[in-house]
């Protein structure tokens, strides 16, 4: 489902950030029909930074219930593989087995740093980049979506260079191609789609240049869009809030309309169902069982 919502789907797609099992679910309610699994937002609710000190261990197991929690397609922020081909090729194989549709990685040295943080982010040697993506395709085929995620232009490498690597990574067997900028207009990405012509189906993530319409992208004829980060966001600002109330007012009657009721969470959680499961399962006990109990 996911290789036809990015590389199938005239229209554009529309991919919201997850970073754990709530924020898959609350999305998914939304009406988003497929998922980001955001490094930086992973590591962030399990208290780490966006620099590879989250283990793609653990990246592993908050993308399975993820998975089990929507049912969507997901596809995963996996960094730069986590290492040499060696490490990607197993990072894929770890994500096919617990449910991931695709997986994008960047053209980054092992640790990452955020895109956003400072300036000195050093790009991976094309060939060595390349060997990673075979690396993966080999081990799962198209069972993935193998996204190739290009930090040249965030970098300050330029146009010619982002268009060098993506011509090389698709040929090294990338299904997509993510164009990434840190500019606050999507100038020089709307510049990419334009010489690059389609030649893969291209992913953006415009957290910096967000004014943009999404006319634009569709003109462009990109192929989809991530909000990559903003649950994230949002549940830091409305916990900060709320932290800052019941501290301020020593209460909770002032803030208990602003937040989700627990009705709400009963609701997103589906207890509906565990009742309609234990009324049909859970055989109520008889006179017999009691006796032989004793």
């Amino acid at each position: 489902m996911l290789r036809t919502e990015i590389c199938g789907k005239p229209d554009l797609t529309f991919l919201m950030e997850a970073h754990d099992a709530l924020s898959g679910t609350i999305a998914k309610r939304a009406g988003f029909k497929g998922l980001w699994a955001s490094g930086l937002s992973i590591a962030c609710s399990l208290g780490y930074r966006d620099a590879n000190e989250a283990s793609w261990t653990q990246i592993v197991e908050v993308v399975e219930r993820i998975v089990d929690a929507t049912e969507l397609p997901v596809l995963v922020d996996g960094d730069g593989g986590f290492g040499n081909f060696n490490n990607a090729r197993l990072l894929a194989r770890k994500l096919r087995q617990r449910g991931a549709a695709g997986v994008a990685i960047e053209d980054s040295c092992f640790p990452k740093m955020n895109s956003f943080v400072g300036d000195r982010h050093p790009l991976a040697d094309i060939d060595e980049f390349c060997g990673r993506l075979r690396a993966m395709k080999d081990a799962v085929a198209d069972d993935l979506v193998l996204v190739a995620r290009i930090e040249a232009l965030i970098a300050g490498h330029g146009m010619e260079e982002a268009l060098l690597r993506a011509s090389a990574y698709a040929a090294a067997g990338a299904d997509a191609i993510l164009i990434h900028s840190g500019k606050s207009t999507a100038d020089e990405i709307l510049s990419f789609a334009r010489a690059w012509r389609n030649c893969l189906p291209v992913v953006i993530a415009p957290t910096k240049y967000y004014r943009t319409p999404a006319s634009k992208y569709r003109d462009a004829r990109i192929s989809t869009v991530i909000w990559a980060n903003h649950s994230m966001r949002a549940a830091i600002a409305a916990m900060r809030h709320v932290c800052g109330r019941i501290i301020a007012e020593e209460g909770i009657a002032g803030i208990e309309k602003d937040i989700a009721t627990l009705d709400e969470v009963f609701d997103l959680l589906r207890y509906d169902e565990l009742a309609r499961a234990e009324a049909r399962y859970l055989r109520p006990p008889s006179c017999s069982d009691s006796i032989s109990s004793r």
